[in-house]
């Protein structure tokens, strides 16, 4: 066992009368030790429920032979960080979570881990630390939110609610209104009911192996939530016991179905950061062309919500992500021979797995499209790529041109939108809010939903170097790489400029000549950072660019 280098030996007699303090018996330290790394607070409505999993958690691992340890885990609810400086500690809060998970984990000598997370950042930052480490480890959630229900009965979720801002600044709903979604949309604890990025990441902890069937999408509320998590305790034993390792799960082939999966389910644009980084942390190069290869014969058969009416319950009662993998597996787009946490293969797991919910989780032969859910564009103005939820576009936006309206901070943008600046035909650029220039890389919800409720998401585009909640819909397009902060192409756009964006070809084009961007570029000069001092003035000099999954160097 790796634990009996603090458990072994008279050298290791200071080591063992601290175990002692903490109430271990001799005939505890005679188990494996098992770290169980939980992301419960009080501020995170999806962590605020962990602590009861965590308990199932513990009692699994000690049936099972272990002996479980509870330390900490950070998270950013991404929904109260939104619109101010806090979203800014989003995106870099992944990295402080593999980070200090891999303190404790080696500091302590663990031999195993459970690691629970839910929200956003707080699942790739573990799955980062779980390769990173690679000690048999079994991830599980703190499950999704219900959908909320709103007085006249319709059915409500988050998206729905920073859409009702824009409608009330459009003057098409009153404060009435929104305060019918405020009371409504957010009903329970778990992670919000769309698929957002944390549901996106949760649903493909299942796609990539290092989760249990069902993750992604019971409910937190349900009682099922806390069997699977004690069931996860178990599991755990049963890896260290046949030494199975996350690199022998986290494979290419595996990061290749969960891409694949990804497309299917249309998740967040998130995925196309976390997935790479992730694969870099288990010594594998994913490059964003693949996923326009996989896209490009992976049929779309889920539109929850934001680009559809439907929910996280809803493909749980479906079948789940089991199910989608099933449809997936029949037209063999996945690699069905690797290896899982259950200990099985992926054939094995989805082989009973049934699509109960056609109209939730669409037959392959019947999908809402025959392309995936994300597309990745190039061009002129991203070089490097950037990033869309194709499926989240309405059809007369696929393909766009119109004048560039430009905005060096979302703050700018969002105050121009709410003055009713913008109009039909616009494409707005927000600029200087990636890895680098933020720092941090802010979603942008806000600016995307106003868009929306004011009746402009059929009309209006947005681009940025920054990025996207899950909950966005329309034509929003980020990661523009490289980012304006270090020179990229979209720090040279000035007002007026034309902008061609064609999703189906997976292009995106500044419509000025070469000579004339060759002297803005010699003009160029960029601007001081925005943040100088403290943790973040230090992922600003470390943080790579968005196509490279905003890893740090």
């Amino acid at each position: 066992m790796q634990s009996d280098q603090i458990k072994r030996g008279v050298e290791r007699a200071p080591n063992r009368s601290l175990l002692y303090a903490l109430g271990l018996t001799e005939e505890d330290m005679e188990r494996p030790l098992i770290g169980v790394v939980s992301s419960y607070n009080e501020i995170v409505p999806g962590h605020m429920n962990i602590d009861k999993i965590t308990e199932a958690v513990k009692a699994g691992i000690l049936e099972a032979g272990g002996y479980p340890i509870v330390f900490p885990a950070i998270a950013v609810c991404d929904g109260i960080a939104m619109g101010h400086v806090g979203m800014k500690y989003s995106l870099v809060s992944r990295d402080l979570i593999a980070d200090s998970t891999e303190a404790m984990a080696i500091a302590h000598q663990f031999d195993g881990l459970v690691m629970i997370p839910n929200c956003d950042k707080n699942v790739p930052g573990l799955l980062m630390a779980a390769a990173r480490l690679n000690l048999p480890t079994v991830m599980v959630s703190g499950g999704p939110m219900l959908a909320g229900t709103l007085k006249d009965g319709r059915r409500t979720c988050l998206s729905h609610m920073f859409e009702a801002v824009g409608a009330y600044k459009a003057g098409t709903m009153d404060e009435n209104g929104v305060r019918d979604y405020e009371e409504n949309a957010c009903p329970t604890c778990g992670s919000c009911s769309g698929m957002y990025t944390a549901n996106s990441m949760n649903c493909l902890c299942e796609a990539i192996g290092m989760a249990l069937p069902g993750n992604g999408t019971i409910p937190g509320v349900y009682s099922a939530r806390l069997r699977l998590a004690k069931q996860a305790g178990r599991q755990v034993m049963e890896m260290f016991r046949r030494n199975i390792r996350p690199r022998d799960i986290m494979t290419a082939d595996a990061f290749h179905n969960a891409e694949t999966v990804d497309m299917a389910l249309g998740c967040s644009t998130n995925t196309m950061l976390h997935l790479p980084a992730i694969a870099h942390e288990a010594g594998i190069e994913l490059n964003l062309d693949m996923a326009n290869e996989i896209s490009g014969h992976t049929p779309n058969l889920c539109h929850l919500a934001p680009a559809g009416d439907t929910f996280m319950e809803d493909l749980d009662r479906a079948g789940g992500v089991s199910a989608v993998m099933h449809e997936l597996a029949e037209l063999g787009l996945l690699k069905t021979d690797l290896m899982t946490v259950t200990g099985k293969t992926v054939a094995e797991n989805i082989r009973n797995a049934v699509n109960l919910d056609p109209e939730i989780i669409r037959p392959a032969d019947h999908p809402y499209s025959t392309t995936g859910g994300i597309a990745v564009l190039k061009g002129n103005l991203a070089p490097d790529g950037c990033v869309v939820k194709q499926s989240a576009v309405a059809e007369e936006m696929m393909v766009h041109e119109g004048p560039a309206r430009v905005f060096d901070s979302e703050d700018d943008a969002i105050a121009a939108i709410y003055r009713k600046d913008i109009h039909p035909g616009d494409v707005v650029v927000i600029r200087y809010e990636g890895p680098k220039g933020g720092p941090g890389m802010r979603e942008m919800l806000n600016p995307t939903s106003a868009i929306v409720g004011m009746g402009l998401g059929s009309s209006v585009a947005l681009i940025t170097d920054g990025r996207f909640s899950g909950a966005t819909r329309g034509a929003s397009i980020g990661h523009v790489s490289p980012e304006a902060a270090s020179g990229g192409p979209i720090a040279l756009v000035e007002e007026g400029d034309r902008i061609h964006i064609d999703i189906p070809n997976h292009t995106i084009e500044l419509l000025v000549d070469p000579e004339t961007l060759a002297k803005r570029r010699e003009k160029w000069v960029c601007p001081p950072p925005k943040i100088t001092t403290g943790y973040l003035a230090r992922y600003a000099r470390l943080v790579s660019s968005a196509d490279k999954g905003a890893v740090l160097l």
